[in-house]
């Protein structure tokens, strides 16, 4: 049931940004599309209470209940730049709006993005396990909980992995290729 509802829950995500996108460039209404676009984030408010109670309730943590918080983490760090990036290129599209900026390929701008996706990804981590081991802390049985102790290790070794990635941008920034004339 969690894993369902956390595809009904990306699903609306998409379909709240899509219509406040619409509603504010397509029909003009930008407060109508302010709204659904606020609409876009209480969706993780829907899948927190309903894993909360899954778990209140007596289920078995299992993967989808770490699935869930990863998710929830992933929303709140990455949404608001998600949503930016599709408001750009609706506004392009549809409204005549500035041509968006590509994100920088190459040396430092390109190391400073990385960390800042870093931080964001940093952010993410923190929610998640927070949420996790607010879970842990709440169902209060370690047997019951495995899952969601394996999520925070799992979590954990992948921000090790995007940390390291972006030092690798710092230390051996990419450079632009060379071409030859002639």
């Amino acid at each position: 049931m969690i894993v369902t509802l956390i595809v009904a829950c990306e699903i609306m995500f998409w379909v709240f940004i899509a219509a406040g996108l619409t509603a504010r460039y397509l029909f003009r209404k930008p407060g109508v599309g302010a709204g659904l676009l606020i609409c876009a984030p209480l969706v993780d408010v829907v899948l927190l209470v309903a894993t909360a109670l899954d778990l209140r309730d007596g289920g078995q943590a299992n993967a989808s209940h770490g699935l869930a918080a990863a998710y929830i983490g992933v929303s709140i760090a990455f949404g608001h730049s998600l949503i930016s990036w599709a408001d750009a290129r609706f506004a392009y599209r549809f409204a005549g709006g500035p041509k968006p900026v590509a994100p920088p390929k190459y040396g430092t701008p390109r190391a400073v993005r990385e960390w800042r996706e870093f931080g964001k990804a940093a952010l993410a981590w923190a929610v998640s396990c927070g949420l996790l081991a607010a879970a842990i802390a709440m169902v209060g049985d370690a047997s019951r909980t495995e899952a969601l102790s394996s999520w925070i290790r799992t979590l954990t070794v992948i921000l090790a992995v995007w940390g390291a990635i972006a030092l690798s941008y710092t230390v051996f920034p990419k450079r632009e290729k060379l071409t030859v004339r002639g």
